[in-house]
């Protein structure tokens, strides 16, 4: 289906590929991943034909219709469903000629063609679509110009999905929908019939949607079979594997070298020592493989931690001018809260948020706040209010107006941004750039709670875990709308859904709600509700449920607690290991590299015990587990 040979391309003297070749089978479903910056939507706009390679070369098999999202939908007077429509240019074109042709043969050629690609099923197989993607009949009734950005870059995806092409390519396409529409998207890619070249951060969806992943890193493409935990896992071994084997070459070389160097000057040993520096010349260590850099996220920790509750709710309703949203709303909010808002796209979530940052007011009811609390909200039309002429240095100024430029500068990089790009315009920043600008910005004085809605659209994998580390090592509460269920599943512990006008909590676990949503046809008639048990039986059953949660909730602690306390020792002994790998440190006092090899064993030492400590946590958890079930 595509061949990539020797791929070059450069944007600003800066390499993206170098001598990059692989091969994507046909019908083959694979995942494509790497460093925001390092060239995926570059690669896909040469496969379009939209850049020119410098040197090497791309083939796509002949003929095959490649389709991508290049940008949103344009704000008309056509309906949704028309725009989809239009999106299979052969349908169009055959049915806009079948109005003017006159030849009998040449109709009767439009009719058997407009039957060989399921024309009459066109509207279904639409309709279906958007549906899936969060589109109720109404809305896909109407014109596309009473829609957001973000709904008429969903009416886009929509339409290429409809047009089937034979290579489909796919630019973060769960940037612009909830988790509704993330596990319809999962399932739909999984059966599409075609081969499908997907740029993703989401792992759920590179474990379940795709069956390969290809990897661009300094400028190279690899291609690995499985999903996303298996190329991670394959690509561990690789550079295990790989550094034994340097290591084993370089310990070699020296080897050989010492020779060299005590007996070159011997007339003796000349021959021998001229032949180990020829051994040494064939000698080639293979270059070391690690991980790329990922900035970390630094949240600061709450200046002032209220008493419980830090937020009450009695009966409030919410709304927009004299429409409410949201109403009966009945619940508190404590401040070591982790809570995940769910629910069906359009039930309030957002609406939600905006009501706890203060954006918008109770119109009825009761809502109050801890005294001095301040609250943090990222949403991604906050992004808008970063200023696009200004340098993120820039930005802080207001913030440190009597700080040290060094202080200033020092502040910018706990947001993770570099030093060159300190200095950039924020208009010119990556999205991945400016979220972590805005999630600095928003934290910068220590918040009791942090309110995020999508908080990783724009951020690459590894950001994505150094956000997950953020958020547990942050005292305050948090509440989080995303469609990411790896940063739910690893950040929060209670769920809460925007279901039937309010917002209450529920009380099953993320794939019980994900269970739902595929039993009741993604949930938009059920209220999120399974099966047709009375009302009483389903109060019975989350009570139930609750109680079960609850017994085994402190080992759940525990064991976060352990996870917690092995990632810290991990990045210390990271930082030892880091330090003893440097040559210089041995130009230096002997008793400071025994004190880091001490160090190194000691940290060696309790990983290992704190691990033993989990795995037996772990098996009495999922015993506990299977008691429950």
């Amino acid at each position: 289906m595509l061949k990539i040979t020797n791929l070059t391309y450069r944007i600003q003297g800066r390499p993206l590929f170098e001598g990059a070749s692989v091969v994507l089978p046909t019908g083959s479903k694979t995942g494509f991943v790497g460093k925001n910056g390092s060239g995926k939507t570059t690669l896909f706009q040469l496969i379009q034909g939209k850049l020119a390679p410098e040197g090497g070369s791309i083939e796509v098999t002949r003929k095959a219709r490649i389709g991508g999202v290049a940008q949103e939908a344009t704000a008309s007077e056509v309906s949704v469903l028309d725009v989809v429509l239009a999106a299979d240019t052969e349908r169009a074109a055959l049915l806009a000629e079948a109005e003017h042709a006159t030849d009998a043969h040449r109709i009767s050629d439009i009719h058997t063609r407009l039957a060989d690609i399921n024309a009459h099923t066109a509207e279904a197989r639409a309709s279906t679509i958007l549906k899936g993607l969060g589109f109720e009949q109404d809305r896909q009734l109407a014109p596309t110009s009473e829609l957001s950005g973000g709904w008429r870059m969903r009416v886009a995806l929509a339409g290429v999905l409809f047009s089937q092409p034979d290579l489909l390519l796919l630019d973060e396409p769960t940037n612009y929908l909830d988790l509704e529409g993330t596990l319809w998207l999962e399932k739909y890619l999984a059966t599409y019939p075609y081969t499908v070249f997907m740029i993703s951060h989401d792992r759920d969806l590179l474990n379940k949607a795709v069956n390969s992943i290809i990897h661009l890193e300094h400028g190279k493409l690899t291609f690995y079979r499985g999903g996303y935990d298996i190329f991670e896992e394959t690509r561990r071994m690789q550079m295990e594997l790989n550094n034994k084997s340097r290591d084993k070459s370089l310990a070699q070389v020296a080897h050989l070298q010492q020779f060299v160097d005590r007996f070159k000057a011997k007339a003796s040993k000349a021959k021998q020592a001229q032949a180990r520096v020829k051994m040494i010349a064939k000698l080639k260590p293979p270059a070391a493989m690690f991980d790329e850099y990922s900035a970390p996220f630094n949240f600061q920790q709450p200046k002032k931690v209220p008493a419980s509750p830090m937020i009450t709710f009695d009966g409030v309703a919410v709304g927009y001018g004299d429409k409410v949203v949201l109403s009966r709303i009945t619940n508190r909010i404590d401040p070591d809260d982790r809570i995940a808002l769910i629910g069906v796209n359009g039930n309030g979530k957002s609406t939600f948020a905006k009501l706890l940052a203060g954006d918008l007011k109770p119109m009825h009811g009761e809502m109050r706040k801890g005294k001095g609390l301040e609250i943090a909200y990222f949403a991604q039309h906050q992004m808008d209010k970063l200023r696009p002429n200004d340098t993120p240095l820039e930005h802080v100024i207001d913030l440190m107006p009597y700080d040290s430029e060094a202080k200033r500068r020092s502040r910018v990089a706990q947001m993770g941004l570099s030093t060159s790009r300190m200095d950039t315009l924020a208009k010119n920043l990556s999205g991945g750039e400016r979220a972590r600008l805005l999630l600095g910005l928003i934290t910068f004085s220590g918040p009791g709670m942090l309110i995020l809605d999508e908080p990783t659209n724009h951020l690459d994998i590894d950001s994505r875990d150094a956000l997950v580390s953020a958020l547990n090592d942050y005292e305050g509460a948090v509440l989080i709308i995303s469609h990411d269920r790896h940063l739910i599943d690893a950040t929060v512990d209670k769920l809460w859904i925007a279901q039937n006008g309010t917002i209450e909590e529920f009380d099953e676990d993320l794939d019980t709600y994900q269970r739902m949503l595929t039993a009741s046809g993604n949930g938009k008639n059920s209220g999120g509700k399974g099966g047709s048990a009375s009302k009483e039986e389903r109060k019975q059953q989350r009570q139930e449920a609750a109680q079960k949660r609850n017994e085994i909730a402190p080992l759940r602690k525990s064991i976060k607690d352990v996870e917690q306390k092995i990632a810290r020792l991990r990045a210390e002994l990271a930082k030892v290991e880091t330090i003893l790998a440097d040559p210089k440190i041995y130009d230096g006092a002997p008793e400071r590299v025994v004190l880091l090899g001490k160090d190194k064993a000691r940290f060696e030492s309790e990983i290992a015990k704190v691990e033993e400590s989990w795995l037996g946590m772990s098996a009495e958890l999922e015993g506990a587990e299977k008691a429950q079930a």
